[in-house]
């Protein structure tokens, strides 16, 4: 059931999602080669508990599905052809030449805030630039669709055809979301759809938009034996960006609005 969150809701909201928001741009500034992926995770948990919240990944396990191991970090620390859900770990460490996807979220007062960027670790492959770049101008397009009136495919639409036009890949089987007082509500918001379909946007509506996009001919991401990391099918790089928004008449309102200069507000 999909829920439209009053304007008291999103009061509360833009107080999760600018917790997400100050603690990504804090990684931003100590991301760099060397690093383990926890030391990112160590640094994000004590940001947000710093700021009287707790992390809404950490401890987190599908609902109605026994057989998964809860989630045990902060982030979600993504490096390279790993495509989502990157365990921090001591021994991951990132390296020049790497893309890292850095996934938050928060819970405070009741409701989450979640987002995610794609950092350049040093000199990169212009191809793989070029990815993240495009990636990131995905998301753009697809929160540009996300208006009163409009459909929910028009916005998994314009983030594929933006993603197609440059010959990347569309990971199909990874979704955005709903989001409020659970990390993941309804609807699912695929980047991929035929516009003019889907439930009708109505103001008021939370969603978690995420394209993740990839360099080769994969599709979907396959999930390692025994833990939570997904990866391409072809094992090329994959990017990925996400903002938390509400739904309003003339333009989306975006919750996790980076203070640094070059992000989506």
């Amino acid at each position: 059931m999909i829920t439209i969150k009053s304007e008291r809701e999103i009061d509360l909201m833009r107080e999760s999602g600018m917790l997400v928001a100050l603690t990504l741009d804090m990684l931003e500034q100590e991301i760099r080669s060397g690093m383990s992926t926890r030391q990112l995770d160590e640094m994000a948990e004590q940001f947000i508990r710093d700021h009287h919240a707790v992390p809404s990944f950490l401890n987190y396990a599908p609902k109605g599905d026994p057989d998964v191991t809860p989630y045990p970090a902060t982030l979600c620390v993504s490096i390279n052809e790993e495509v989502v859900h990157g365990v921090p770990s001591p021994k991951k460490i990132i390296r020049e030449g790497d893309i890292v996807s850095v996934d938050c979220g928060v819970y405070k007062s009741g409701y989450h805030g979640d987002a995610a960027r794609t950092f350049i670790i040093g000199t990169i492959d212009p191809a793989v630039r070029k990815l993240v770049e495009v990636t990131k101008e995905s998301l753009e397009k697809g929160i540009a669709m996300a208006v009163e009136g409009n459909r929910l495919h028009d916005i998994s639409s314009a983030i594929e055809e933006h993603a197609r036009s440059y010959g990347f890949s569309v990971i199909e089987n990874m979704v955005g979301h709903g989001i409020g007082s659970e990390l993941h509500e309804d609807p699912a918001v695929p980047n991929y759809g035929r516009k003019n379909t889907g439930v009708r946007l109505v103001k008021g509506m939370a969603l978690a938009i995420e394209p993740m996009i990839a360099l080769g001919r994969s599709r979907k991401a396959v999930s390692r034996r025994g833990g939570w990391v997904a990866v391409t099918e072809d094992g090329k790089p994959s990017a990925h960006f996400e903002h938390t928004i509400i739904v309003r008449p003339e333009k989306a309102e975006v919750l996790t609005c980076s203070r640094l200069s070059g992000h989506i507000c």
